[in-house]
């Protein structure tokens, strides 16, 4: 199951067009499941997840944690993502002060 981790530090005013970008694993290889789960280190901050042609999650806040999102409890986000879909975790800090991301993506062929 290929699964994707990663923390990224935004700081204030800052946008992430996609925190996956550059990941083996943005673009679909098969047919999937993708289980998604972010936090954010605090409040004020927004995401959107986008797989393929299906809007997931539009400017929404994430889970609020300073660790990484629990499996299984914590990935609230899944969708059917077809051979060649793009996933997209887009966040947006417009507070005054840095914001860490953390993202978990488990992908399941089917």
């Amino acid at each position: 199951m290929p699964v994707m981790q990663n923390a990224t530090s935004l700081a204030a005013g800052i946008n992430s067009n996609n925190l996956l970008a550059g990941s083996a694993f943005e673009f679909a290889r098969n047919r999937s499941i993708a289980s998604i789960g972010v936090t954010a280190s605090a409040t004020g901050a927004f995401i959107t997840i986008n797989s393929g042609a299906d809007v997931v999650l539009e400017e929404s806040p994430p889970y609020e944690a300073i660790i990484f999102p629990i499996v299984p409890d914590q990935m609230f986000y899944n969708d059917v993502m077809e051979a060649g879909d793009r996933l997209r975790i887009a966040a947006r800090n417009p507070t005054g002060g840095a914001i860490v991301f953390r993202h978990i993506v488990l992908l399941s062929a089917i």
